[in-house]
């Protein structure tokens, strides 16, 4: 940092005594909007001449980078102590009980620009987009009978990508983030501690920042289609608890289950092992899945189903996928904390035979398992059980919930299908993204991941791998094959020997 403070100054002794003026009023104005520790502070005065610095390389004359990287953007967020704290939605309660080293519910989005993200400019537009967010800029606190979010008022950070994907967060250390943006060459990922938000509400997160992003580059990009305008006051609806929303019912259905089958392969140590994207033409897999009778999601989960039985030794059993549920559909929200259940679609291992005998029944069960009627008795399961834990002593739960997420947890299933759909943009800013991923995070039996998001005319399909046995991404690539479509694969380094 010392020798870009040097830059700094360096530059600002080259410029003339108004531009130097306009400089000195820029800061003190920055400091004006600031209230955080002195560390933090010099840092985000650091990011503030780095921009400048940025700017200068570029050509940008000093007036319009005034103007882009102006302090009010910072609004009252800096200046202000933290007082707000939330409690953690019903369907985040269990993240924090079942953690544990190297064992994290942690997912992934990632928007993939035209060009070379600008590392000092997405710095400026986390610092300016994260006060939208106040749910997002918190830190974990554990209570008396439940963990919960406690406001952190800091500089938030974004780092070169240099790791795992989705791998631990941090969340022990006082005001530490629960979510890290990351940059790789063009792309931009943001990887979210689960407690935070849902799919759907990190999308709005990545949408805004990548907006704010593009802004400070000189693109105007309306707030439609799920971009928040960051200048204005949030609403306490953006972080309400909706699962209380469930209709009274007399039936509410259960989270337990017999065990499902796994694929046969040693568990890699390092987890994820490794990620896969499948790029597929969006139009001509739509058109496979229409001629087939079935939409796209019945029809990736009939693959899945294939591969999943040609990659296990098992004789008997079920194979059991997981998928999750937006409950957005069913209910007006506009919460972007977590607000998703999920069904479960089971076939025996004997009537998987081919694609003619299981998509119909795929078909069928989606219908009924994913209805607003059975998520309904879903949500009030959920609530009913966080209404039964309600005065239970965190340090008794958590060891429980441990246990049964630890040795029970997903081998009820044995695999995940989650499907965002399709991702919506404002045309000025859709300009500039090639396509968006979606990559989910570490599992503990299961032996892949899977995760989907489609954008224009690129329908991604991401896998994570949890073992070395590629049987099952092998025989996925084959079916796609068969039924005519070409999958453009793309994958991480493998990060074990």
């Amino acid at each position: 940092m010392k020798k870009k403070r040097s830059q700094y100054l360096d530059y600002y002794e080259s410029l003339s005594e108004s531009d130097q003026l306009l400089l000195n009023d820029f800061f003190s104005g920055f400091h004006q909007h600031i209230a955080l520790t002195p560390k933090h502070e010099k840092q985000m005065r650091d990011d503030f001449e780095t921009a400048f610095l940025y700017y200068s390389r570029a050509g940008v004359d000093l007036g319009t980078a005034t103007e882009r990287l102006a302090v009010s953007k910072l609004g009252g967020f800096y200046a202000r102590p933290p007082v707000l704290w939330y409690p953690l939605d019903d369907a985040a309660k269990i993240y924090p009980l079942a953690m544990k080293k190297n064992q994290m519910a942690v997912f992934r989005l990632s928007a993939y620009l035209k060009e070379d993200v600008v590392p000092e400019l997405l710095q400026i537009s986390l610092t300016f987009t994260i006060k939208r967010f106040p749910s997002f800029a918190t830190t974990v606190k554990k209570g008396f009978f439940w963990h919960y979010i406690d406001t952190a008022k800091r500089r938030f950070t974004v780092e070169p990508e240099s790791d795992i994907p989705c791998r631990p967060i941090n969340v022990s250390a006082s005001g530490s983030q629960s979510f890290r943006v990351l940059y790789y060459k063009s792309r931009i990922s943001v990887e979210y501690f689960h407690i935070l938000t849902d799919g759907t509400g990190g999308m709005v997160f990545l949408k805004t920042l990548v907006a704010e992003y593009l802004r400070l580059l000189g693109v105007a990009v309306p707030c439609t289609d799920g971009v928040f305008d960051i200048d204005e006051t949030p609403s306490s609806l953006e972080t309400s608890n909706d699962f209380p929303k469930a209709e009274p019912s007399e039936k509410s259905s259960g989270f337990m289950g017999k065990r499902a089958v796994q694929m046969t392969g040693r568990l890699s140590c390092v987890k994820p092992y490794q990620i896969l994207h499948f790029e597929l033409d969006s139009t001509s897999l739509k058109e496979v899945a229409r001629r087939k009778g079935a939409s796209v999601t019945a029809y990736i989960l009939m693959l899945m189903f294939l591969a999943q039985k040609y990659s296990t030794d098992d004789p008997e059993g079920n194979i059991q996928i997981q998928v999750p549920v937006n409950m957005r559909k069913f209910y007006e929200s506009k919460t972007v904390r977590n607000f998703a259940l999920y069904c479960s679609i089971k076939i025996p291992l004997s009537e998987i035979t081919g694609m003619d005998a299981i998509l119909p029944e795929i078909t069928r069960q989606l219908s009924e398992k994913a209805s607003r009627q059975a998520m309904n008795e879903m949500m009030n399961a959920t609530v009913g059980l966080v209404r039964t834990l309600r005065y239970v002593p965190l340090f008794i739960k958590r060891p429980v919930a441990g246990l049964v997420y630890g040795f029970l947890g997903d081998k009820i299933f044995s695999n995940t299908l989650s499907n965002l759909g399709v991702v919506a943009v404002p045309a000025e800013m859709g300009a500039f993204i090639e396509k968006f991923d979606f990559v989910l995070g570490t599992a503990v039996t299961n032996r892949a991941s899977c995760s989907m998001i489609t954008f224009e005319n690129a329908a991604v399909l991401s896998i994570a791998k949890y073992t070395a046995d590629p049987s099952f991404e092998e025989k996925l690539y084959s079916l796609l094959k068969a039924d005519g479509l070409e999958p453009n694969v793309e994958g991480s380094e493998i990060y074990e020997n």
